[in-house]
């Protein structure tokens, strides 16, 4: 990639995520084997810095710096660290940068990897930054989307918290650079936010928005369906009225396509019901799985800038 560091998903060009998807399926087809892979980074250190509660993309970045040889050192939670005593931001990166070769940075306010990148000569990543971004996460879903449905001529319904939730506005953003007719479905009030609404028109894509899943579901090939990010919301009752707006169940998929892929980027809550789970629609739990050999991938491409 021609990248130093991934801090949001506009950054990509359609080259990029191809060469990021393709080797990442070199990654998957060999962990798939049970092949040995080569120590590629064995003397590399990734350092995790989340200042907020991760599972998957933590322990992927983990797992991924893991297999290619190298080794992670983790902040630990934020309460054990110097930010309780009041250290900035860029401070620690400053200091982290020291420590590791690359820098993972998950943070609640919106803009704060692409303001560490400022800071420090290692790559660092955006493991999600606020209600703003989560790239890595956005070459998962490609890289998924890929797999079940193709990324061109592609009909994708994107359901639940378009305006907080952070995978949307990437992957709408990532989309963009293939053949891809979105629309999105969400109450009044979880509209995608209008500074992403504008990044989508001025790319050329056509935002469709809806406020009922029925009018879209029979011709989509893809259903990516979003947490009501309810650590976001300023006020408790604000999310009490569209909690539990969209669950997707066995009656809600009777109209849809066959074909149909349904994804999440997790964790859910009761947006998709448990009995889709042993069904063919559901592909959420391998969209996770696909962590590990995407994010190989990734750090791959962008250590090997820094060789």
């Amino acid at each position: 990639m021609r990248q130093d560091h991934l801090v949001a998903a506009g950054q990509l060009s359609r080259a990029d995520v191809e060469r990021v998807l393709d080797r990442a399926a070199e990654f998957d087809a060999a962990l798939e084997s049970g092949e040995s892979l080569p120590a590629r980074y064995p003397e590399t250190v990734l350092a995790l810095c989340f200042y907020e509660p991760s599972t998957r993309t933590k322990m992927s970045f983990e797992t991924a710096m893991k297999r290619l040889g190298g080794d992670v050192v983790d902040m630990g939670s934020v309460d054990a660290s110097s930010v309780k005593k009041g250290e900035s931001l860029a401070d620690t990166v400053r200091v982290i940068e020291g420590y590791g070769d690359g820098i993972v940075l998950r943070h609640p306010r919106e803009g704060a990897a692409r303001m560490a990148s400022e800071f420090v000569d290692v790559p660092v990543v955006n493991a999600g930054d606020g209600a703003g971004q989560h790239p890595s996460q956005t070459l998962l879903d490609l890289y998924t989307i890929r797999e079940a449905a193709g990324l061109d001529d592609l009909t994708i319904g994107i359901v639940g918290d378009l305006k907080y939730g952070r995978t949307v506005h990437s992957l709408a953003t990532a989309l963009t650079e293939f053949d891809a007719h979105m629309h999105f479905v969400s109450p009044d009030s979880l509209r995608l936010p209008r500074s992403v609404r504008f990044d989508l028109h001025e790319a050329g894509a056509q935002v469709r928005e809806h406020t009922e899943l029925d009018d879209v579901l029979p011709e989509l090939d893809v259903l990516y369906v979003t947490r009501i990010q309810r650590e976001r919301f300023p006020d408790e009752d604000e999310y009490q009225k569209v909690a539990g707006e969209f669950q997707i169940d066995a009656d809600t998929l009777d109209a849809a396509s066959d074909d149909l892929t349904v994804m999440h980027p997790l964790p859910r809550v009761d947006e998709i019901a448990p009995e889709i789970d042993d069904t063919d629609y559901a592909n959420y739990f391998e969209q996770a799985h696909n962590g590990v050999p995407v994010r190989m991938a990734l750090l791959d491409l962008l250590l090997s800038n820094h060789e």
